[in-house]
């Protein structure tokens, strides 16, 4: 018999031999209805598996990322399969999943189009309703190898000749359908419920533009139908809150053919923009932080030193100044380790925290260059604390809070994830083995829960980042804390010590909102440009009913211009139902009319962007209103 402990303690003993999925049914008939996948012994496996020892156990269902994720590379699977049996001589490359659903790559004669995708979904279906259990194999090498040759399955093919030689190299077998794949899967087809193909696309061979050009076919798959028609209606409700197309028709930014990935804001994207900044200086000033500016063109050897112009090169633009070689900044730590060193410093002025609203520009494919999501100029709201060891937890999780401080401001909920080590990167393990630790900690003693991402920290240092989730359900990487113990070293930064002597600080790199740019972006489709009255561009709208109205309307106007409100006057001779839609258009939070009634009572008729008609109110009880709505930056 086998002991396995369960999430919450508990522990049962089960034959050996004995599946996982047995084990979830003997539980809870509905856990093992609706499992997904399991995770034994930490590690993800089939429901299928056997247990051969002792261990720990948890059932994961769809509500799971981890298990979502194994469903959509099922459906993958299915999706290829069901493809290749309407087109036999197609060749398969790779199917993972992804954010909210799955992907695969066809080399095919046959030239996809969207007409395809419900004769694809209805084999799909008929796959699904053949219940075909998905079976784990594993083969050697030169029999997996000589498997795909036999099939012409040339990707697999080279796939597997790049493992190394010490790789397990499995496949997974559904009907007449083999695919190699590590898993873990769904116990069976049947397990899936609603698939639905979405888009289209070209994809290079292992992403590269010296490889063939293959067809990818993109879809997402749910349990259950509701499910599914909520996504599908977010998607739409993204199209229609495109910040691309948003940004033009509100007069924000626009992005033009003689700047290609780099924005251009126009005056009412610079009231957004400026509010933005204002807040943030605002809260930096609380918190401890001193402004700085640094160039954004500085020396190779700074580069050199840093060891951006070994592990970023290819991402700078560059310069020759007096036939010396210069770099466009990429990252504005160098600068602040510059401004550091200006000075002989204290233990007693750690931490000093140093912020910065740094102008960076980085060499971005035109392929993937996407409004203000992603451009080649942008400015980071970077800060760099310097500190002394001792201090390492606590400076952590002032930036927690801060960020938290920003997200909630704007009504975002988010989670966080822990990066860690990656494979170029410099410093010894033990430099960033203390320093994921040190990071790790602070969380924990947040509370927060955290995702861990091997490999993909900082080529200097492993870091924390943010992801919040917009109103649509979309997640967004904004916020990030990096640690690094070896950037001080490598431009000998120090600071003197209690002792007398000199000691190097250790220093955190961060930003909150990430990128400005990018940021507004972001907050242009989570509102769906219905700014919060604090950042909307213009706040009020006064709208005469007729040309009586136009001298008392203008009163109206300079009183609110003199409380600082952003506000304008409709005074066009246009119907006032017409200036009413035109307002709402424009996503104006507030619209006053004003007619003989108004007038003659001092007051004006209030209509809200989102509420409606709130009636007539005394101009100085709007005025009150709508500045304690701006002074408390409500949502």
């Amino acid at each position: 018999m086998l002991k396995i402990e369960f999430k919450n303690g508990d522990q049962r003993e089960y034959p050996e031999g004995i599946t996982l999925l047995q084990v979830a049914e003997e539980i809870s008939t509905k856990m093992a209805k609706n499992a997904v996948v399991a995770v034994f012994n930490g590690e993800l496996a089939d429901l299928n598996t056997r247990v051969q020892e002792d261990g720990s156990l948890e059932i994961i269902g769809f509500e799971d990322e981890r298990a979502r994720s194994v469903y959509r590379h099922s459906s993958a699977h299915v999706l290829a399969q069901a493809v290749k049996r309407l087109w036999p001589d197609t060749k398969l490359a790779i199917g993972p999943s992804i954010d909210k659903g799955f992907y695969y790559d066809f080399d095919s004669s046959h030239t996809f189009t969207p007409d395809d995708f419900k004769l694809i979904e209805d084999e799909m279906n008929k796959i699904i309703d053949a219940d075909y259990p998905i079976i784990r194999k594993e083969l050697n090498r030169d029999d997996a190898l000589k498997f795909f040759a036999e099939r012409n399955e040339v990707y697999k093919v080279e796939l597997i000749e790049e493992l190394p030689e010490e790789a397990v190299i499995s496949v997974y077998q559904q009907g007449e359908f083999v695919d190699l794949c590590a898993g873990p899967h769904v116990p069976s087809t049947g397990r899936l419920k609603v698939i639905k193909l979405t888009s289209l696309a070209g994809a290079y061979w292992r992403g590269s533009e010296d490889n063939k050009m293959l067809q990818r076919i993109y879809g997402t798959s749910f349990p259950q139908k509701a499910m599914l028609d909520d996504y599908l209606h977010k998607l739409e409700e993204a199209k229609k809150r495109d910040h691309r197309r948003l940004g033009r028709e509100l007069g924000l930014f626009v992005v033009l053919e003689e700047g290609p990935g780099f924005p251009f804001f126009l005056p009412k994207g610079m009231i957004i923009r400026n509010e933005l900044e204002k807040f943030w200086r605002e809260e930096h000033r609380k918190a401890g932080y001193h402004e700085i500016r640094t160039p954004i063109i500085l020396s190779r050897d700074l580069w050199e030193k840093s060891g951006h112009w070994e592990h970023y090169k290819e991402n700078m633009y560059f310069t020759k100044i007096d036939e010396q070689d210069y770099a466009i900044k990429p990252m504005n730590c160098p600068g602040g380790m510059l401004v550091y060193k200006q000075n002989l410093h204290s233990y007693r002025e750690l931490p000093l925290r140093t912020a910065e609203m740094g102008l960076v520009h980085r060499h971005e494919l035109s392929g993937v260059l996407h409004g203000l999501m992603r451009v080649r100029a942008f400015t980071q709201d970077d800060a760099h604390i310097f500190m002394l060891p001792e201090q390492i937890i606590d400076e952590i999780k002032g930036v927690i809070d801060l960020v938290d401080r920003f997200y909630s401001l704007f009504g975002f909920t988010y989670h966080v994830e822990l990066s860690t080590k990656p494979e170029k990167a410099m410093g010894s393990d033990e430099i960033w083995e203390m320093a994921t630790k040190a990071l790790a900690r602070a969380l924990e003693e947040k509370g927060l829960d955290y995702k861990v991402n091997e490999g993909d920290g900082a080529f200097y240092g492993p870091k924390i980042d943010f992801h919040l989730r917009d109103s649509l359900d979309r997640t967004w990487q904004c916020g990030t804390i990096q640690l690094d113990f070896l950037m001080p070293e490598k431009f000998d930064l120090t600071y003197i010590g209690e002792d007398g002597g000199k000691h190097r600080p250790v220093m955190l790199h961060r930003v909150i909102y990430g990128s400005i740019e990018r940021f507004i972006g972001i907050l242009t489709e989570h509102f769906g440009g219905a700014f919060p009255t604090w950042l909307a561009p213009v706040q009020v709208r006064i709208l005469p009913i007729t040309e009586r109205q136009h001298d008392y309307g203008r009163k109206v106007l300079r009183e609110l211009e003199n409380e600082d409100i952003r506000v304008e006057i409709d005074d066009r001779s246009e119907k006032v139902g017409y200036k009413i839609r035109e307002g709402q258009m424009q996503r104006i939070p507030y619209l006053l009319i004003v007619g003989d009634r108004e007038a003659e009572q001092g007051s004006v008729a209030v209509r809200h962007r989102k509420q409606g008609d709130l009636g007539p109110r005394p101009l100085q009880e709007f005025k009150v209103m709508i500045k304690e709505e701006i002074a408390g930056k409500v949502i």
